[in-house]
Order: structure tokens, then C-alpha cells, then sequence
């Protein structure tokens, strides 16, 4: 049996006191269970101190992005083996916001090219954490529109299959998915339990025309987008989700305890 996980994804959020104050609200109500993992993805600058936090705790650290080098004149950027210095089990790649993929209207359209995460970028994203052994947790999803347009399926099949072709089964292993429909990602709007359950199948049937059985049957495959104690539940009763990349509602200690405890 797969064990749930959940990850709190802080964005760009909270300085080093707030970091400080959430995790250690967090700890005051959390009850570890042996098949559920948690893993927090707080900014850069806060890794260290997060760390420092959650050491002699179950929690696991997660980075929200990476660069695919190791070192090298690349100014602004973190490297895998900076991330697993500051001691990450997680590294989340290709959100959608990194794809310059935004539910509403965060982002003025002519910076929208700022954002220029592509398939090929992801892999060797993936390829480079594997390599230190830091588990990636890749990001799809679809637009609104491209839902509108009956091609959610058929755009989580290509984003899977752009950016994992050619890694090993062996490799694929320690990929962990994440389904996020962009329209539901901090706008508010609710994907029903019964369409990410849907949704998630279709990943998991991607990931096993790419590989193999073994690797589409232990791979976790998470929902993400509005993600909240009131329908955490439902959500992780369908059978191929295997917990949830918690965006605004891992802010908040209560709220994230509530969905580790649905999970």
C-alpha cells in the first residue's frame, strides 16, 4: 500500500519569524502516523532555519525549485547539491507558476515570458535531484481554458511524457507527481473529489504506458489546487490519490494539521 503524503508548498511567504512561528504551531498539533509523511517547502532563505526546526521531528524539508547544475556562473539560482547541504528530502519542480501558468491574474501578461519553465528544463531538473538523491515532485496540470476545450486530459499526458521521457523505470521510481489544475490554484474554484480521482488515473495510466507496472503501481501521485479540511478528505478517498501538495492552506497550522489528519 502507497503511504499518503502531504506537502505544505509556502510560495513566497513568510520571513524567518513567521517560518519559525508556523512550524512550531504546526508541531504543538501534529501526530505523526507511520503512513502518512509531511514535508514542508518553505522559501530559500528560510531552509536552514526550518531545518534546524524539524530535526528531531518526522517532518521531512523540501525545496520549491532547483537549478540543474551543480555550480557555476549562474547567478540567483539554487543548485541540487545546495539543497541537499541544507538537508531537503524534496524538491517541487514545474508548478505552474514557474510555467508562467497562473489561475488568475497574478502576473501581467508581458512578464509572463519571465517564466519560461519547459519540458526539457524539468528533466534535467529531475535527472540532477535524483542524482542526489533529493525526491522531485513534478508539477502538472491544465488551464481553464484548455479544460473548456475538452484537452485536460491530453495536456497532463503531454507535460508527463515531455518531461520524463528517456529517465529509467529505475529512475522513475523516485519521481513523485503532483496534479494541479491551474484553474483551481489559488483562485478559489473546487476540482469535485470524483474529477482529481479521474485525473490522477490518467497520470498514473500515463506513467505506466511510460514505464512499467511496478513503477505506475508504487508511484504517489498527488492533488494540489484548493486544497482545504473541508474536502481533504473526500479528495484522498479516490484511489489513485495518494495525498496532497497544499498550497495556501499550509499557511495556516490548523489547517494543515487538519489535512494531515484527513490524509
Amino acid at each position: 500500500m502507497r503511504a499518503k503524503l502531504i506537502a505544505g508548498n509556502w510560495k513566497m511567504h513568510l520571513t524567518l519569524a513567521g517560518a519559525t512561528a508556523l512550524v512550531e504551531e504546526f508541531l504543538g498539533s501534529y501526530r505523526p502516523k507511520p503512513d502518512v509523511d509531511v514535508v514542508v517547502c518553505p522559501g530559500f532563505v528560510a531552509l536552514s532555519k526550518v531545518r534546524s526546526l524539524i530535526k528531531d521531528t518526522p517532518l521531512k524539508l523540501g525545496g520549491q525549485d532547483v537549478f540543474w547544475e551543480e555550480e557555476g556562473a549562474f547567478t540567483g539560482k539554487v543548485s541540487p547539491a545546495m539543497l541537499a547541504d541544507v538537508g531537503a528530502d524534496y524538491c517541487i519542480v514545474g508548478h505552474s507558476e514557474a510555467r508562467g501558468r497562473f489561475g488568475g491574474g497574478q502576473v501581467d501578461p508581458n512578464l509572463l515570458p519571465f517564466f519560461v519553465e519547459t519540458h526539457e528544463s524539468l528533466h534535467q531538473k529531475i535527472e540532477a535531484l535524483l542524482y542526489r538523491a533529493i525526491t522531485p515532485i513534478l508539477c502538472i496540470g491544465e488551464t481553464l481554458a484548455e479544460r473548456d476545450a475538452g484537452r485536460a486530459d491530453a495536456v497532463v499526458e503531454q507535460q508527463i511524457r515531455g518531461t520524463l521521457q528517456g529517465l529509467e523505470p529505475s529512475a522513475l521510481f523516485g519521481v513523485v507527481l503532483a496534479y494541479e489544475p491551474v484553474w483551481a490554484i489559488g483562485t478559489g474554484k473546487v476540482c469535485e473529489a470524483e474529477e482529481a480521482g479521474r485525473m490522477c488515473g490518467i497520470v498514473r495510466e500515463t506513467l505506466r504506458d511510460l514505464s512499467d507496472d511496478d513503477v505506475a503501481t508504487t508511484a504517489r501521485i498527488l492533488y494540489g489546487g484548493s486544497l482545504k479540511p473541508d474536502n481533504a478528505y473526500a479528495v484522498f478517498q479516490q484511489p489513485d490519490v495518494d495525498g496532497g501538495l497544499v498550497g495556501g492552506a499550509s499557511l495556516n497550522a490548523a489547517s494543515f494539521a487538519q489535512i494531515v489528519h484527513a490524509a
